[in-house]
């Protein structure tokens, strides 16, 4: 795979979708700063240290992923990741959602970010997107490939920052409509279907 190319690009897209959709991943939170300060431009701007918080933590796990491409093997690394991403997704599925950190909502945008960070590195939203990025991870990294992960985490950021501005905003005119109560019947666990994305991501990586 050659350094940015499309699918590398399309892949980064697509999980940057995939984790804006997820509530903890920050839309959530958005929502109720908007409702609790009555304002959908404070649920806009607390986006912003959301998906910053997100970036740096994606953006250390993929750095360390380059790092040790540099001195292991490729299969050794691939292997490794594999057992990672298997052994997060079962933990998390067993108890992950336990033991979440709580955030007041009188935070400020770097207590926001902190939180954000802390909860993605706790979710491995970072280990989801080695597999994309293993084939940069060889013995003998290319110039290319730390500014094609560069170009990727942004992509996958931009993505994500996308998809969660979009359901925050829908939520707060669903709310402004008749409350959230939609909420207490349509709700679907999505820690379940994260747990299921990081093990079927680990298979992959032995496949």
């Amino acid at each position: 795979m050659e350094p940015a190319s499309p699918a590398l690009l399309l892949t980064a897209a697509g999980l940057g979708a995939f984790h804006g959709l997820n509530p903890a991943m920050g839309w959530l939170f958005a929502v109720a700063l908007g409702l609790y300060a009555q304002s959908r431009r404070v649920a806009l701007v607390s986006l912003v240290p959301i998906a910053l918080g997100h970036a740096v933590s994606v953006a250390l796990v993929l750095a360390g992923a380059l790092t040790l491409g540099a001195v292991a093997g490729h299969d050794t690394l691939a292997r490794a990741c594999g057992v990672l991403l298997i052994g997060w997704g079962v933990w998390r599925a067993w108890r992950g959602h336990r033991g979440r950190p709580t955030v007041g909502m009188r935070t400020g945008l770097a207590g926001l970010a902190l939180w954000s960070f802390v909860m993605s590195s706790a979710h491995g939203a970072g280990l989801m997107l080695v597999p994309t990025l293993l084939p940069l991870c060889t013995g003998n990294v290319a110039a290319g490939a730390f500014e094609a992960s560069a170009l990727a985490l942004t992509v996958h950021t931009g993505a994500m920052l996308a998809v969660i501005a979009v359901i925050s905003m829908f939520a707060m005119s669903v709310h402004e409509r008749g409350g959230l109560g939609f909420l207490r019947s349509g709700w679907i666990n999505v820690d379940w279907i994260w747990s299921a994305a990081l093990i079927a991501c680990g298979v992959f990586l032995f496949v």
